[in-house]
């Protein structure tokens, strides 16, 4: 049977349209409430930018075998046990007889800092994915077949992350791969490195511009790193557990 891939470009416009549009809501908020002071991060923390692409998760799982698969979201049940901390909480679980289908990480990065921040997300996905196949490897979930973790990075498209960032490493060469490369660019390395290190069974990073709000226009930076392979390694775990 073939995959259905749920008509997923259609529905990432829309997810990307709701992304801009409740960060805008957010900082209107914001404003209203005079808490000027915390610049881009009343975007981050609105909890609710990324919904969309949930949405198109939830689909997916209907849609490829799993139709009474429980899908969480709501933040009291969405820990997961780990292996150098107690738990982890992510952004969405899928469930299904008591066996872990999938885990998802929904991540999002606006100017106009990007050094820093893309330090910690980086340093953040590793950690998160070394803890989580230790706990695995351990039996945190009980024995079962390697669950689908993923990982979906939406990066404003701008020029602070199109820039080529000069790289200092005074006592060792960097890899040649970074060299000459921005932050969007490093963002496809990472996710290409986190899918051949099997870190996550899929990695994702979309750009998209502020203006986007009115068309949900994207662009990918590579197929490996795509929307439609992490759509489509989604939802050919899915119909693999649904056939057990």
């Amino acid at each position: 049977m073939a995959l259905n891939l749920c008509d997923f470009e259609k529905k990432t416009n829309a997810a990307i349209k709701a992304f801009w549009r409740a960060r805008d809501d957010a900082k209107r908020k914001q404003k209203e409430s005079g808490k000027l002071d915390q610049g881009e991060r009343a975007g981050v923390t609105s909890g609710k930018n990324m919904d969309g692409f949930a949405d198109l998760v939830m689909d997916l799982v209907k849609a490829n075998g799993l139709p009474n698969a429980q899908i969480h979201q709501r933040r009291a049940v969405l820990t997961l046990p780990g292996f150098f901390r107690p738990t982890k909480l992510w952004d969405m679980l899928v469930i299904d007889n008591g066996r872990l289908i999938a885990a998802l990480e929904f991540k999002s990065h606006v100017g106009p800092s990007f050094g820093n921040n893309f330090n910690n997300r980086t340093e953040e996905a590793i950690g998160t994915s070394h803890d989580f196949w230790t706990a695995y490897r351990d039996g945190a979930f009980g024995q079962q077949e390697r669950p689908f973790v993923g990982w979906l990075m939406v990066v404003e498209d701008t020029k602070g992350s199109r820039t080529v960032i000069r790289e200092s490493s005074p006592h060792f060469p960097v890899f040649p791969e970074f060299i000459g490369t921005s932050y969007l660019q490093r963002y496809d390395i990472l996710c290409k490195k986190l899918a051949k290190e099997h870190l996550y069974s899929a990695a994702a990073v979309i750009a998209s511009p502020r203006s986007a709000v009115a068309d949900g226009a994207y662009c990918e930076m590579s197929p490996m790193t795509g929307l439609r392979t992490f759509v489509a390694s989604l939802a050919g775990h899915i119909a693999t557990e649904a056939a057990r």
